[in-house]
Order: C-alpha cells, then sequence, then structure tokens
C-alpha cells in the first residue's frame, strides 16, 4: 500500500428536517463511490482507491461516499481531498459510531436513516463507481442500476474492476441475460473499467457544467438550503 496523504479532519452536518445540507447545484459535478469500510486482503485496492481520490481532483471532480473513515472508503476519500476535491460523506445516525467518523475527511453529513443516506448520495452525484467492497456495497450499486432500468434517473454506473475483483460478477450479469432475466440495453447500463482514469473518462459526460439532475421520487428540495457545521475535534 502506498502511503497515504494528510488531509484535514471533517466538519460534521447532522441533518435534520429543518436543517438539510448545503445544495449540490455548484460545480463540480460529484462522482458517488460505493466501496468496502474494510482494506480487503489485497493492497492493490487500496492502490486504486487511492488513485481514483487523486484521479477525481485531477478530473475537477468531487466525491459523495459512505462517510467510513478506514478501508477502501478511508484510502479513497483521504485522498481525494489531499488533491483537492470535495468530498462528502454521508452516513445514518446508527453506524456514525460503528465505522469510526473520527477519522472521516471532508463534509460529514449525518442522517436518520439508511434509506435517507441512499436517497442524498444519488441525489448529490452526477454519476457513480463501484470499487471493491462486499454486501453495502453491492446493495447501492444494484439499486443506482435498477433505477437507471426503471427510469428514475440516467446517471453512468461504472464498475472499477481493479485485479479482475469484478469478473464473476460480470459473469453473473452476462448469465442473467443469456437466462432471459435481462436485456442486453440493460446489461449494457453497467460499464466496466480497469482503472480510474478510465472510469472517470466513461464518467466524463455527466461530470460536465450543468444543472443537477434530480430522482424521479426524490425532492427537489432535499439536499438544499443550509445547516449548522462544526469543526471535527
Amino acid at each position: 500500500m502506498t502511503a497515504t496523504p494528510h488531509a484535514p479532519a471533517a466538519t460534521v452536518t447532522h441533518r435534520t428536517p429543518d436543517a438539510p445540507v448545503t445544495s449540490p447545484k455548484t460545480s463540480p459535478k460529484r462522482v458517488g463511490v460505493f466501496c468496502g469500510a474494510r482494506a480487503g486482503k489485497h493492497p492493490q485496492h487500496l492502490r486504486t482507491a487511492e488513485e481514483f481520490g487523486t484521479a477525481l481532483a485531477r478530473h475537477g471532480a468531487g466525491l459523495v461516499y459512505g462517510a467510513g473513515g478506514v478501508g477502501i472508503m478511508g484510502a479513497l476519500a483521504t485522498s481525494a481531498l489531499a488533491a483537492g476535491a470535495p468530498v462528502t460523506g454521508v452516513i445514518p445516525r446508527d453506524l456514525y459510531e460503528r465505522e469510526r467518523p473520527d477519522a472521516s475527511r471532508g463534509e460529514l453529513v449525518v442522517v436518520k436513516t439508511m434509506h435517507e443516506r441512499k436517497a442524498l448520495m444519488y441525489r448529490l452525484s452526477a454519476g457513480f463507481a463501484v470499487l471493491p467492497g462486499g454486501f453495502g456495497t453491492m446493495d447501492e450499486f444494484l439499486e443506482v442500476a435498477t433505477w437507471n432500468q426503471l427510469g428514475f434517473h440516467d446517471k453512468p454506473v461504472v464498475l472499477v474492476n481493479c485485479g479482475g475483483f469484478f469478473d464473476p460478477l460480470l459473469a453473473f450479469l452476462d448469465n442473467m441475460v443469456a437466462d432471459g432475466y435481462l436485456g442486453p440495453a440493460e446489461r449494457a447500463i453497467i460499464q466496466v473499467a480497469p482503472d480510474a482514469d478510465a472510469a472517470l473518462a466513461l464518467l466524463g459526460r455527466a461530470l460536465r457544467p450543468g444543472p443537477a439532475q434530480i430522482p424521479v421520487g426524490v425532492s427537489a428540495d432535499e439536499g438544499d438550503g443550509a445547516a449548522g457545521t462544526r469543526p471535527r475535534t
């Protein structure tokens, strides 16, 4: 694993119905990244997370992530912020103490429920990248793909297939097509890239300046307005 650059500690927003988070409608566009709060067994995965964070800044994009301060999430967010990319982590209150938020970086938004966390992450993001992770990563990945399938939003989804991590998943998706549960156009929702720069190239159109896309069923006011913040101690 390469040494992760130092980044400033997070500021915290405790989101309540009368104090939503700052509006995401200004540039730069943000990439929602789904990934593990564990480091896994392969140093290559951590290196890819660090490279992705640095590449976000190089491409003029921001990061939205699950606010974990360790593992793949921690490496990603620390590198992104150290390279100059704006970073927003979103975490439900029940996980606030479980995933070392003291080590989180950027703006940390604490919401009430997992459902609110996911809705806000999808609202803030212009597109999505997926790095290695477990159940939570797969849950969020498959949900944003399903929202594309159902027309709730139209946002690109890219698997960053470092070291062939997603090869079994890609084979499973192809089997869904072969057995008639997905059409070829639906399978094409899931794009694949070998590294960070290739993934951001696929996400490039979504990251161009322009108005934020509001998913169907998510309030246009969700995420707008101002909320109190405090420096993390």
